[in-house]
């Protein structure tokens, strides 16, 4: 026994030496604090991208069976759309070096070259793994984006506005306040930590657009303008979409720390991040037990995300007891907002707006009232200290700016792109592709094919 442990120990330093000799003395002088971030970094990319995964399980489990394949399968399409187009263009307008309006360098970057990215330089993380990092945040709004889309939206349309959002509306609104933009320089820094603003209520706000330009279900609405429930075909997709949201939340936020040696800084964003989502998803369940009679689960999963939306921007800036309530009020009040806007006769299929749009507008504003001027000095962060800390209303008014900003720049752009589509090629398929499935539709196959034979005449395919 004593020989074979012996054994492993020779071949773990066999192992390990060469490691530490490299990291200590390679060509590029690689300490093993920068591997430790480089590592952390890519992992936490990892699980962003593995939020893909929740989306389309949280997305598909909320639409109908005969969608189901064509709502999943969208979501690998138009990640690989955003990557391409992220590569090509936006990773440059993001975080290149330009104007306080754009990037204007770095496109087509070759994984290698970090010197036209000022902004990112701040971490030692090599900028191929900062790409990976950042192109999954895009995936993350982009994929937002298609709650608007769910279940009459064409195909077609991914390619073009899956393209042209990735490289004129998400990556602008990123430079303005990540990338050295108006809003990330001076005296007057908006906090966004991780994205609420960004990544969530970019994605929420052209959902919103393409929602309404594409009008609601086929059946949602009575004649009355009063809702009919359209559920969705699998609940438990849903919950298992949320949790692996969830994982990938603790990359998305303490990835946000673009390193690893800093270990109680992204400890407690992760620590924060728990507590907000945990508060937003009880407080919806309990407070659609109060108004609906009994506890609606989809109210509770709408909860959790919309506390996690919130939480995002603020996750390095508020306290423990800031975390709780910024979560909790997200969990409340989006479960108001969706009964809200189903008023006004939109058809919100995945709640997008709600979730992502009014919560990443709290999550936004909430860093101005309670971001706390130690936790600011402590871990070196920007802008200043909220109302409820002793710093006035400034910090609240830069935050408000940058939402009313970013929000009225993606209701132009993204809407003229969307009309000029709706104009020429059209956003929506046609009545009779709608009423048979997108799934038989678009792809000429059903991804329950099974379950929904019985419901296609073999002739046509088209439904009885």
């Amino acid at each position: 026994m004593k020989n074979w442990l012996a054994g492993l120990g020779v071949l773990g330093a066999a192992l390990t030496l060469p490691a530490l000799a490299f990291a200590a003395d390679g060509p590029d002088n690689v300490t093993l604090g920068a591997s430790a971030d480089a590592i952390w970094v890519f992992l936490a990319s990892v699980l962003v991208i593995l939020m893909q995964g929740g989306f389309a399980l949280l997305e598909t489990g909320a639409t109908r069976m005969k969608n189901a394949g064509h709502v999943a399968g969208k979501t690998i399409l138009t990640f690989g759309i955003c990557a391409l187009a992220f590569w090509a263009f936006g990773f440059g307008i993001a975080f290149g070096d330009g104007n306080s309006f754009i990037g204007t360098t770095g496109f087509f970057m070759d994984g290698m070259d970090s010197t036209v990215f000022a902004s990112l330089a701040y971490s030692t993380v090599p900028i191929s793994i900062k790409f990976l990092f950042q192109v999954a945040f895009a995936g993350v709004s982009l994929a937002i984006v298609w709650g608007g889309f769910a279940e009459r939206g064409k195909l077609s349309v991914y390619f073009i506005f899956g393209a042209l959002y990735t490289i004129f509306v998400y990556p602008v609104v990123a430079h303005w306040i990540w990338g050295g933009g108006w809003l990330g320089t001076g005296d007057n820094i908006a906090q966004d930590f991780a994205g609420s603003t960004v990544v969530h209520l970019q994605g929420a706000t052209a959902a919103l657009v393409a929602t309404i330009l594409l009008k609601p279900r086929l059946g949602k609405f009575n004649k009355d303008g009063s809702p009919n429930l359209i559920p969705g075909h699998n609940q438990v997709y849903s919950v298992l979409g949320v949790i692996l949201l969830l994982v990938g939340w603790f990359g998305f936020n303490p990835g946000s720390t673009l390193g690893a040696m800093s270990p109680e800084l992204f400890g407690f964003v992760a620590f924060n991040t728990l507590i907000a989502a945990c508060a937003g998803g009880v407080a919806a369940m309990v407070v659609s037990w109060i108004y609906f009679g009994k506890a609606d689960i989809t109210s509770m999963l709408n909860g959790v995300l919309a506390a996690l939306v919130a939480i995002t921007a603020s996750c390095a800036y508020v306290e423990a007891w800031g975390a709780f309530v910024i979560g909790l009020v997200a969990g409340v009040v989006t479960f108001f907002t969706a009964q809200w806007i189903e008023k006004f006769r939109v058809d919100d299929p995945i709640f997008a707006f709600s979730v992502h749009g009014v919560a990443g507008i709290w999550g936004t504003l909430s860093t101005g009232l309670f971001a706390s001027g130690a936790l600011i000095e402590k871990f070196a962060l920007f802008g200043q200290s909220g109302l409820f800390y002793g710093g006035g209303l400034h910090q609240l008014g830069v935050q408000a700016i940058g939402v009313f900003s970013a929000m009225a720049y993606v209701i132009v752009v993204s809407g003229i792109i969307l009309y000029v589509i709706k104009l020429t090629i059209g956003l929506r398929v046609t009545e009779e592709e709608e009423v048979v499935g997108l799934d038989l539709s678009e792809h000429g196959s059903y991804g329950y094919p099974e379950q929904m034979k019985a419901s296609s005449t073999p002739a046509s395919g088209l439904s009885k």
